[in-house]
């Protein structure tokens, strides 16, 4: 609450905080899946969550990947869906959509219609850097049984 003869300061955005963690979050991306350019989509198994992250657009300097979690224990982040955009030539990611919230902008004025926060796109971006580094630390990827024939 702001006292008499205080002003509510104005939301200043911090590029160069934003870009670090774009930055930050592409290179987080690129361990979780390396192999993007060869192949459409990895799945992993984070607790008893299932991760699965998939390409859905590739173009010359840039990938789009939906990242969807199901099946975790806590029901408000039981179904996690973003679909962020990787900038090759820039080597930074940012989330594009975060749920059902498309095209989120940089700022916004406070209070709002849909109640984001003024640093609602940082904020989003953060809490994408802070699931990648989960994933990053207790995901695995399921091994795969193969069958074989004995004496064959």
């Amino acid at each position: 609450m702001f006292g008499q003869g205080q002003k509510k300061g104005r939301f200043k955005l911090s590029l160069t905080e934003l870009h670090g963690l774009c930055e930050a979050n592409y290179a987080r991306l690129l361990r979780l899946f390396p192999e993007y350019e060869n192949s459409n989509h990895r799945e992993l198994k984070v607790g008893t969550a299932k991760v699965r992250l998939e390409v859905i657009e590739r173009c010359r300097y840039t990938t789009i990947f939906q990242l969807h979690q199901q099946h975790a224990e806590s029901r408000w982040l039981g179904k996690l869906r973003i679909e962020v955009r990787a900038y090759h030539d820039a080597r930074m990611l940012e989330v594009g959509m975060f749920q059902s919230h498309k095209s989120v902008a940089a700022r916004y004025q406070y209070p709002n219609d849909k109640m984001f926060q003024q640093d609602e796109k940082y904020q989003q971006n953060r809490f994408l850097a802070d699931w990648l580094e989960h994933c990053l630390q207790n995901g695995y990827v399921a091994a795969a049984v193969s069958r074989s024939t004995p004496g064959v």
